[in-house]
C-alpha cells in the first residue's frame, strides 16, 4: 500500500464510510479528515454526522454546502444542453459527482492531504467519476478505493468489523434498498428491482406520489426563463436552488418525474434503478418549450446534438474535460435567446406546457395560418422542391438509363 500521512474521504455517513474510516488508520497508518458535501440530500441525512466521523476515528469533519453552487454551475449548465441519458435519465447522480469532487479536492489541498478517498464500489459509476475528477483536477494526490482493496464483501461484514472496534452505528441488517439522493433527485435500487419482471412497489419510491393516487384536479405553474436558465416561479424570482426546491415539491404533489429503468453503466453493467425528479422533469420541459418557439431547425438539430453527447459525457464522469466544456459553451450560446415565459399543467403523473410566449419568438401566426396570407406564395413551393430533391431525381434517372 502506499505511504500516505493524511488522507480526505468523502464520507457519507453510512455504513461504507463509517467503516472505512478505521480500515485507513489501520491499513495506511494515516491521519483521515471526513469530507461531507451537502447538495440538498435532507438534513436528516445531516445531523449528528461530524459527531459519527469522530466517533468513527476521523480527526476532522468538514461539512461543504454545496447546494446553490450545485443547481447554478452543473444542473442549469446541463439543462441548456438537453442531457437526457438513455431518453430517460435526467442523470440525477451523476449531476452531483463532479461538485463533490472538486470541493473533496479543495479541502484536500487547503488541508495538506496527500491521498483522497471514496466509497464507491468497484461495480458501479461512482468510482469512475470520483476518480477522473480527481485526475483532472489534483493528479498528484494518491487515490484510494476501499472496496477495491479490502476483504470486507457484506453488509453484516461491515457491521462486525465496527463492532469489533466498538465503534457505534444506527446502520442493520434490514436495509433492502441502496438509495442516493441530491437536490435533484432520488433514486432507489435493489431489492424487488433487481429482478426485471419485478413490478415496482410503494417503497421503491420516495419523493413523489403514485400517480393514480395524485390530486384529481390539475395544478399550473408560470416559470420565467432568461437564456435558458429560469429565473422566477409563479411571479416570484428564485435562485437556481430556490426554485429546484419549489418546483420538486408541486411535482411530487401531483407524481411528476417517476422512471423505472435498466441502464447501461460505464463499466458494462447493466443495472436497475426507479428514480424521482418531480422538479428537474418541470424544468427540463419548461425550457424545451422555448426552444420550440426561439431555436430555428438547423440550430434545434444541433442543440440535440450536443444534448446527446453531453448526457454520455457526464454518465461516465468527463466533466472537468475540454469536450464536455466545449458541449457547455456550445449550449450556453443557444441559450442567449432563450428567453419567455411557459405555464405548464401538472396533472397525474404528467408535465404539460399548454402556454409559451418569447420575445424572440421565429414562430408567426401571419405566416403559419392555413387562410390568405401576404407573406408567402404557394407557387415558389414548388422550385424550391424540386431543387431539394435534386439529387434523389438524378439517381433515379441514373438507374432508370441502367
Amino acid at each position: 500500500m502506499s505511504k500516505v500521512s493524511k488522507v480526505v474521504l468523502a464520507y457519507s455517513g453510512g455504513l461504507d464510510t463509517s467503516a472505512i474510516i478505521p480500515w485507513l488508520k489501520e491499513n495506511y497508518d494515516c491521519e483521515v479528515i471526513a469530507f461531507v458535501a451537502d447538495v440538498g440530500q435532507g438534513e436528516e441525512e445531516l445531523v449528528g454526522i461530524e459527531e459519527k466521523a469522530l466517533a468513527s476515528g476521523a480527526s476532522a469533519c468538514y461539512i461543504a454546502d454545496l447546494k446553490e453552487e450545485m443547481v447554478k454551475d452543473y444542473i442549469y449548465p446541463s439543462l441548456k444542453t438537453g442531457a437526457v441519458y438513455e431518453g430517460k435519465y435526467l442523470l440525477g447522480t451523476s449531476m452531483a459527482r463532479p461538485i463533490i469532487a472538486k470541493a473533496q479536492v479543495e479541502c484536500a489541498l487547503e488541508v495538506g492531504a496527500d491521498a483522497l478517498c471514496h466509497g464507491c464500489t468497484g461495480k458501479g459509476n461512482d468510482q469512475v467519476r470520483f476518480e477522473s475528477a480527481y485526475a483532472a483536477l489534483a493528479p498528484q494526490l494518491t487515490v484510494i478505493a476501499p472496496w477495491r482493496e479490502w476483504d470486507l464483501r457484506s453488509r453484516e461484514a461491515l457491521l462486525d468489523y465496527l463492532a469489533e472496534r466498538k465503534i457505534p452505528t444506527t446502520a442493520t441488517l434490514e436495509k433492502i434498498y441502496s438509495r442516493d439522493a441530491n437536490a435533484w433527485h432520488i433514486s432507489t435500487e435493489g431489492g424487488v428491482l433487481e429482478n426485471t419482471w419485478n413490478q415496482s412497489n410503494e417503497l421503491c419510491w420516495v419523493w413523489t406520489k403514485d400517480p393514480e393516487d395524485a390530486p384529481n384536479t390539475p395544478e399550473e405553474v408560470s416559470v420565467l426563463i432568461e437564456k435558458g436558465e429560469i429565473v422566477a416561479v409563479d411571479g416570484k424570482a428564485m435562485s437556481p436552488y430556490e426554485a429546484l426546491v419549489y418546483l420538486n415539491k408541486k411535482g411530487a404533489e401531483h407524481g411528476v418525474g417517476r422512471i423505472d429503468i435498466v441502464e447501461n453503466r460505464l463499466v458494462g453493467i447493466k443495472s436497475r434503478g426507479c428514480y424521482e425528479t418531480p422538479g428537474g422533469t418541470i424544468m427540463m420541459e419548461a425550457l424545451r418549450a422555448v426552444e420550440q418557439l426561439v431555436l430555428d431547425k438547423e440550430s434545434f438539430e444541433f442543440r440535440e446534438s450536443i444534448g446527446l453527447k453531453a448526457s454520455h459525457l457526464i454518465y461516465d464522469g468527463r466533466w472537468f474535460t475540454p469536450l464536455c466544456r466545449s458541449l457547455l459553451a456550445a449550449a450556453n450560446e443557444l441559450a442567449q435567446d432563450v428567453n419567455g415565459e411557459v405555464v405548464l399543467k401538472l396533472y397525474k403523473g404528467q408535465v404539460t406546457a399548454v402556454q409559451k410566449r418569447s420575445p424572440n419568438s421565429l414562430y408567426s401566426e401571419e405566416f403559419a395560418t392555413f387562410g390568405e396570407d401576404e407573406v408567402y406564395d404557394h407557387s415558389h413551393a414548388g422550385g424550391f422542391i424540386r431543387l431539394y430533391s435534386l439529387a434523389s431525381r438524378i439517381r433515379a434517372l441514373n438507374e432508370q438509363k441502367k
